[in-house]
């Protein structure tokens, strides 16, 4: 959500209404009519109308036979680009896919964005469960998932505070943390077995872990590695699933570092 405190004062109202428009069209898979645009928008017809033709004319929209407004292709082309920055150098893609080729689970890269835990990189394994919203650019719930718990684990307590305090600690599932004091136990509980874990606590049955794979002042620049298995799995598992994040995290850290 923006924050009306901070808008700019040189903003340019133009081109912040069409990111509007193509957000809200972007939120309807069935596609919107112009006067529906303006009523989600709080734009005048006229204006919509001017946007969404612009928005067209560029392709990050596509009028249909039924003249509802769907997202264009140009988007997805952008959304290529976007994977491509986040996942890094060649060598850290191939060890990403070599890690779940092996294991059969899906791993996972993140990294702070913007000061947010965000999912960087994503390569599945056939043995993992399909979570949808595990894909690159992901940004939400890192209270609940081990990779969010890995690189929240690296900021000093007050820096923690208030990511959570600002982000909130929603509840996906019965098991999830919702309370300061209990998440900073369960980190607490993570560093003393090199690995931070979450059973159920975003997906129920789903299970996550994931190790630090780049340390760093910057916070910006540290890079953690996790992967998602059955929550069974995980149960019997973890030392061994420990040993193998970690293998994979050398690797992965030695193509970071190979980029300079």
């Amino acid at each position: 959500m923006r924050d009306p405190l901070a808008e700019p004062s040189d903003l340019i109202r133009s081109v912040s209404r069409a990111l509007r428009v193509l957000e809200a069209v972007g939120r309807a898979p069935k596609g919107l009519t112009v006067k529906q645009i303006a009523r989600r928008c709080e734009l005048t017809v006229a204006t919509t109308y001017h946007l969404v033709r612009t928005l067209a004319y560029e392709g990050y929209v596509i009028r249909r036979e039924n003249g509802t407004y769907i997202v264009g292709l140009e988007v997805a082309d952008r959304y290529r680009e976007l994977v491509t920055a986040f996942r890094g150098p060649a060598a850290v893609g191939e060890s990403l896919r070599r890690a779940a080729l092996e294991t059969g689970y899906s791993h996972y890269l993140g990294r702070f964005i913007g000061g947010q835990v965000a999912l960087t990189a994503v390569a599945e394994g056939p043995r993992s469960p399909y979570v949808e919203d595990l894909v690159p650019g992901f940004d939400e719930g890192a209270h609940a998932t081990a990779l969010g718990k890995a690189l929240l684990a690296t900021l000093t307590p007050e820096q923690r505070f208030r990511y959570l305090r600002e982000y909130g600690m929603r509840q996906f599932t019965s098991s999830t943390l919702t309370t300061t004091e209990t998440f900073e136990a369960d980190l607490a509980a993570g560093d003393r077995r090199g690995m931070q874990l979450e059973l159920g606590q975003f997906r129920q049955g789903v299970a996550c872990a994931a190790v630090l794979v780049a340390p760093d002042r910057d916070m910006e620049r540290r890079v953690v590695l996790a992967c998602a298995l059955p929550a069974a799995e995980m149960m019997t598992s973890a030392r061994v699933v420990r040993a193998k994040l970690l293998t994979a995290a050398r690797s992965i850290g030695d193509g970071l570092a190979a980029e300079g």
